[in-house]
């Protein structure tokens, strides 16, 4: 008697790669991805400013967080004019708080460190000029930035005076609408000392963002966001 077969019969497996079509709509959702992220950052800041924007922000959060978590004033500083290393001026950023005590008040301007800071890109600078209180989208701002002439207990890499932004227990800014502004920069290297100065990029290499009340920020899409001032800055301009 001829046996019976039991079973199915599965068609033969193909092991092969992509295909044509399937490559295709692959490299175009890249394309589309990366036309929105350039036409999202267009006309400001380079890579190194596109960067030093994202870490500052992060800063700011983390400064925020401080001030809330424990009830005390938490303030993002950034070396105007350090005694030990001119070299990291208008570069390097730290996140102080105010000390508490047995009780968890705070102590009125005792400092405590929170982290080993931050160091901005090489030739990415704070800039003093287009930083300012109460600016608002669009317009120039009023007020320079607040300043610490010096920092207690410092170490000595951190000694000299800084510029600051502060949140209060709450974490409120203390002065909302106040601007953060970065730019490329060159130093003359035989001086670590001498002041940065605008790349021939100017304009196109400045990003930043404002800070509001509530503690949030809002990024510089364009330069005329930053400040009128911004559209007639030239090649070689201190910072």
């Amino acid at each position: 008697m001829q046996a019976i077969q039991i079973g199915h019969k599965f068609p033969q497996r193909r092991d092969h790669g992509f295909t044509l079509i399937e490559m295709i709509v692959v490299i175009a959702i890249m394309a589309i991805l990366m036309t929105a992220g350039s036409i999202g950052l267009s006309g400001i800041g380079g890579k190194g400013v596109t960067s030093g924007v994202a870490s500052s922000e992060m800063m700011f959060g983390e400064a925020r967080t401080i001030a809330v978590g424990k009830g005390t004033r938490a303030r993002v500083l950034i070396a105007k004019d350090l005694t030990n290393a001119p070299a990291e001026n208008l570069r390097r950023m730290l996140v102080i708080y105010e000390k508490l005590d047995d009780e968890g008040k705070a102590i009125r301007d005792q400092w405590v460190y929170d982290s080993r800071g931050l160091l901005l890109p090489e030739q990415v600078f704070y800039s003093q000029e287009f930083s300012k209180r109460d600016a608002t989208e669009g317009a120039d701002g009023v007020g320079s930035i607040e300043e610490m002439p010096s920092l207690p207990d410092a170490k000595p890499a951190y000694e000299g005076s800084y510029f600051y932004y502060e949140f209060n227990a709450e974490g409120i800014c203390t002065t909302p609408g106040t601007s953060f502004v970065i730019g490329s920069g060159v130093k003359d290297a035989t001086s670590a000392s001498a002041k940065p100065r605008v790349t021939a990029a100017g304009k196109r290499d400045f990003g930043g963002f404002v800070i509001w009340r509530s503690g949030s920020s809002s990024i510089f899409r364009s330069p005329s966001q930053i400040s009128n001032a911004i559209q007639e800055i030239r090649s070689g301009t201190e910072f």
